[in-house]
């Protein structure tokens, strides 16, 4: 069995234009964000659905929404995961991005989230933050692949063989899967923008990565 999966990073939000960190909790799309989905769903329009997944976020819901009403054809209910959220940051919910990646590097001697995952890892950069968070709630990395890869068993579950699935997550999220099955492509310079694309193929045992962070109107999609 063989699907293909079209990765959306929802559209930007208040807390993404501030510059905040934006795990499991939520803020609402800006009027950019709302453009970036109803770009994606341009993208996507000739894209015959058979599921069709977001997060439990309002931010994911209201991205999936306009991707639907752009699209040629009669798609299924949306169902919600919460195993495609974002990365949990716990403490540093809604905190400065810049400031929480300041101090989760500062015993490793790097200043920026950049920084930190080009010396160590996109994996090692939630460990770091874990080992920071007073209260032990941002999520490290097994806490993190264990809800992913429930999600990629529900997709398993619930899809046949040749199907077009639609999942709307986030921006780190998407990020760290393609590191996880395609190290060789590169997550460091620039991260998924707000409505990108990125298709991957799924079967019984492995992942592919076809490609990442597409949002140009030039681009294969």
């Amino acid at each position: 069995m063989s699907f293909t999966v079209y990765f959306v990073r929802h559209g930007q939000t208040m807390f993404n234009y501030f510059q905040r960190m934006q795990g499991w909790s939520d803020s609402p799309l800006t009027p950019r964000g709302i453009q970036d989905a109803k770009k994606a769903g341009q993208h996507l329009k000739a894209v015959k659905f058979a599921g069709v997944y977001h997060s439990d976020t309002t931010r994911t819901q209201r991205t999936c929404e306009q991707i639907i009403a752009a699209n040629q054809y009669s798609t299924p209910q949306p169902q919600t995961s919460m195993n495609f959220r974002e990365q949990g940051y716990g403490y540093f919910e809604g905190g400065d991005s810049g400031q929480t990646w300041l101090i989760a590097g500062a015993r490793h001697k790097t200043t920026t989230y950049q920084e930190l995952i080009s010396k160590y890892s996109i994996e090692e950069s939630r460990d770091f933050l874990k080992e920071v968070d007073p209260f032990q709630l941002a999520e490290n990395d097994q806490e993190f692949w264990q809800r992913l890869n429930a999600g990629f068993d529900i997709l398993r579950k619930n899809q046949t063989d040749g199907d077009q699935v639609l999942v709307v997550s986030h921006g780190t999220t998407i990020r760290s899967i393609v590191h996880h099955f395609a190290p060789e492509i590169d997550i460091i310079s620039q991260g998924p923008i707000n409505g990108s694309v990125t298709k991957l193929v799924i079967d019984n045992d492995q992942v592919k990565v076809l490609y990442y962070n597409h949002y140009l109107d030039n681009q294969e999609y």
